[in-house]
């Protein structure tokens, strides 16, 4: 992820906490918050959440890999405009890349924050 697509200021999340919706699944919740300030309508911002109870640093950096990398790979079918927070629940802990990048769409597309895909 680009720096400028990142959420880091605690007051950042609170914002998109206090007035963003959310949508989950058993491995992810997704909070997404439409800004309307001119300075980050062009792109959108991900801020992450995984917390100590999902394992230790280890496996916390490598779901954030995981995580950061399907996003990556989706930058050009989410939204620009939106602040996401993505948290990892529990079941996590024990899943590979790819188990991750199918529940990461299935949140994102209930949440409906995909655009289509026609090239494939």
């Amino acid at each position: 992820m680009k720096k400028m697509q990142r959420l880091k200021k605690n007051s950042d999340f609170q914002k998109v906490f206090k007035n963003g919706r959310s949508m989950a699944n058993r491995q992810f919740v997704v909070y997404q918050y439409k800004h309307y300030s001119d300075n980050h309508s062009q792109y959108f911002r991900v801020g992450l959440s995984v917390s100590k109870k999902i394992g230790n640093a280890v496996t916390r950096n490598r779901i954030k890999r995981y995580i950061k990398d399907v996003i990556h790979r989706l930058d050009n079918r989410l939204p620009a405009g939106y602040d996401l927070i993505i948290i990892a629940r529990k079941p996590t802990h024990e899943m590979d890349y790819h188990q991750v990048k199918s529940s990461l769409n299935h949140v994102l597309k209930r949440a409906k924050l995909l655009k289509s895909d026609k090239g494939g």
